[in-house]
């Protein structure tokens, strides 16, 4: 339980400071959206037709998971006032948790979609990908780049 929380929160932090990126360095999320789609592409080995199948799919369950990502860090403000009492505080820290176990639900519910098209070798490298591509985002961050270097 302790390995998906910490997985959940490590991946809200992604997603929020990928969004700032976009907001602060005018990362437009059709930018990023491209680079994602490129290192996918590379790093998984997609056809066109998968690719095509994929990123569509792919893209909406971002957004659904966005709005839960943001369902979670509301509830995390409401912890911020200082006359929020204990009974208050378990409901938000449930709050949150629920809307983690969404997204999870929602995620294995795509992948089951991609599995009408893509074998579950490429499903695993694109999970892969998905990783490594935040991953040297945030290496990026560090650099003051914007984001994943394409390879020359």
């Amino acid at each position: 339980m302790i390995k998906r929380t910490f997985y959940a929160l490590t991946l809200l932090l992604i997603l929020c400071v990928s969004s700032i990126q976009a907001q602060n360095t005018k990362f437009s999320k059709e930018e990023f959206r491209n680079r994602q789609k490129e290192f996918f592409i590379q790093q998984a080995g997609l056809s066109n037709d998968e690719a095509q199948k994929f990123f569509p799919l792919y893209f909406e369950l971002q957004d659904k998971k966005q709005a839960y990502n943001k369902e979670a860090w509301q509830k995390l403000r409401q912890g911020k006032n200082p006359n929020t009492t204990e009974t208050e505080y378990g409901k938000i820290v449930e709050d949150v948790i629920q809307a983690r176990i969404a997204a999870d639900e929602l995620e294995l519910e795509y992948v089951r979609k991609y599995k009408q098209f893509l074998p579950a070798k490429k499903i695993y490298l694109l999970q892969k990908a998905e990783m490594r591509f935040h991953r040297e985002l945030l290496k990026g961050f560090k650099h003051g780049q914007k984001g994943p270097e394409k390879k020359k």
